[in-house]
């Protein structure tokens, strides 16, 4: 009774347009008042308490670098970067743009923010040099959402402090499955421009290559120090978010100098409501979890799918139906706080890696920013173009069956998120 309460309960606040995270804490109070003795001190001590962990402090400081560097030209010396090694081939500007977009999502972290700062320079090129639509808006979609897989991640970091595993292992995990499918885009698209008879353009020379190179190279200087730095054992992934804001202060206002010291309070007004948006939903999350965990719920499903002999591998096959539902509903963050309390103890019994499971879990939330009625990544596409939802959503099928190909690939061959991890930290 209590189990259907509360999800009834979450999926009517839902229905009616309640923000997820204003209709979690709701749900969670109501539920408690009819089925327990509720401590409303024991509410706030709960959601201080579930909030106030370091690892937390990468959040703000990620967003903060990202908007740092997209708010400057980082993107633009990353995409004629790109455009320097892959701009020959047949498909070459919307190959360019997709392997913009993985640079750029190993520097900002964020989906939208990668979508926005790529597809604002990319979109009007490719479409100049005689590319439709789907080339032009499609791949630049798809490709953005990387920004929440490959390292530094803001939806691994949520993971990580919900599920209580390692942030450092996660990002590496993220690496192999996140350039795998950046690899699978750009090839599909390289078939697809082949077929429409879209000619190769002129080869860059060396010397043109490693002036892109050079324009570009301190904005790409943050992957190596981020990801090599946590690697070395430098610095942990909140003190690498706090490196990365210091490093993208210094080469936006000190190098490349297309950042102002007046434009700095915007960009910190834009990055602290960013932040303060995920926090609320985190801080209700947690108190919807720490329901769950009191109430044994999720030891109770446990269970049940224990007595049921669900097999590992149907047992995945469920998840990512589930996910991919919630995904077209919800925010990243607002379906991985919710859904780990429920899923990660079962895949834990059935002896499925959490690293592994929470891979699974942040492709399934890349999906779910390109397919509507609610991914975010369609709505900025649409903002920078100018064209309807529902062409960006036609425009994108092509990469998101890769996505798809990529997710099967993902959740059945372990070894594409663990290998890393394992090499790394054993």
């Amino acid at each position: 009774m209590v189990i259907t309460t509360l999800f009834v309960l979450l999926f009517a606040f839902m229905l009616f347009g309640v923000p997820v995270a204003v209709a979690l804490g709701t749900t969670t109070l109501i539920t408690s008042f009819i089925f327990t003795d509720l401590d409303l001190m024991g509410v706030s001590s709960k959601i201080f308490d579930g909030l106030n962990k370091y690892t937390l402090m990468a959040i703000p400081m990620f967003i903060l670098a990202g908007a740092l560097l997209a708010r400057g030209s980082s993107a633009g010396r990353i995409i004629e970067f790109a455009k320097s090694l892959v701009g020959h081939l047949p498909g070459g500007l919307p190959i360019a743009a997709i392997l913009a977009s993985i640079i750029f999502a190993a520097v900002s972290g964020s989906s939208p923010a990668t979508v926005a700062a790529i597809g604002s320079v990319m979109y009007g090129a490719i479409k100049q040099a005689g590319y439709n639509e789907q080339f032009a808006i499609g791949t630049i979609a798809t490709s953005g959402t990387l920004g929440i897989l490959i390292p530094p991640s803001i939806v691994f970091i949520v993971y990580g402090v919900t599920a209580d595993q390692s942030i450092g292992k996660l990002f590496m995990a993220g690496v192999i499955p996140g350039l795998m499918i950046g690899a699978m885009m750009m090839v599909t698209t390289y078939f697809l421009a082949k077929r429409s008879g879209f000619k190769a353009a002129k080869r860059a020379s060396f010397k043109e290559q490693f002036k892109a190179f050079k324009d570009a190279f301190w904005a790409l200087m943050i992957i190596v120090i981020v990801i090599g730095g946590i690697y070395g054992g430098i610095f942990t992934p909140t003190e690498a978010g706090a490196f990365s804001v210091m490093y993208a202060l210094f080469i936006s206002i000190f190098v490349y100098k297309d950042t102002k010291v007046k434009d700095l309070y915007q960009i910190v007004l834009d990055s602290a409501q960013t932040s303060s948006m995920i926090f609320f939903i985190i801080a209700n999350a947690m108190l919807f979890a720490h329901f769950l965990t009191d109430e044994q719920i999720p030891q109770q499903i446990t269970q049940m799918i224990i007595d049921a002999n669900v097999s590992p591998l149907v047992f995945l096959l469920i998840v990512n139906i589930v996910l991919l539902l919630m995904g077209q509903f919800m925010e990243p963050s607002s379906v991985v706080m919710i859904t780990v309390p429920l899923l990660l103890p079962i895949g834990v019994a059935l002896g499925i890696d959490p690293i592994h499971l929470g891979v699974i879990m942040v492709v399934n939330m890349e999906i779910g920013m390109i397919t509507p009625p609610v991914g975010l990544n369609l709505f900025v596409a649409s903002g920078i173009t100018g064209l309807s939802l529902k062409q960006v959503v036609v425009a994108s099928l092509p990469m998101t069956t890769v996505l798809l190909i990529g997710l099967m690939l993902v959740t059945y061959i372990p070894a594409i998120s663990l290998w890393l991890p394992t090499l790394m930290y054993g």
